[in-house]
């Protein structure tokens, strides 16, 4: 099934501790049903001293369920996402607006 979200998307939270925050999305797993969105879902990660890093108490973004985010459409308001053909070729359109996502 095609992704209806992507990386570099605009998001906003559906559900949960973050609900109501808005974020763009840095990575998304597919097979987990996931994605990383940035300045959401926060834990802190106590990493170890290295030659590269300083170590410490880290803030780290985590995975988010897919299904409690909902993709911006050009008013700033949360729109779910369908697919239409346009020519040849299969494109994202937001519900709300009707407008191509991704031309």
């Amino acid at each position: 099934m095609a992704a209806k979200l992507r990386k570099g998307d605009k998001v906003v939270v559906l559900a949960g501790k973050d609900k109501g925050k808005e974020g763009t999305i840095a990575s998304v797993d597919p097979k987990a049903g996931k994605a990383v969105v940035d300045g959401v879902n926060i834990a802190i990660r106590a990493t170890r001293q290295s030659q590269n890093n300083q170590g410490g108490r880290i803030p780290k973004a985590m995975p988010i369920q897919l299904s409690n985010l909902a993709l911006l459409d050009a008013n700033g308001k949360p729109t779910r996402v369908g697919f239409k053909v346009e020519g040849e070729k299969k494109v994202r359109f937001a519900k709300t607006t009707g407008d191509v996502i991704d031309a």
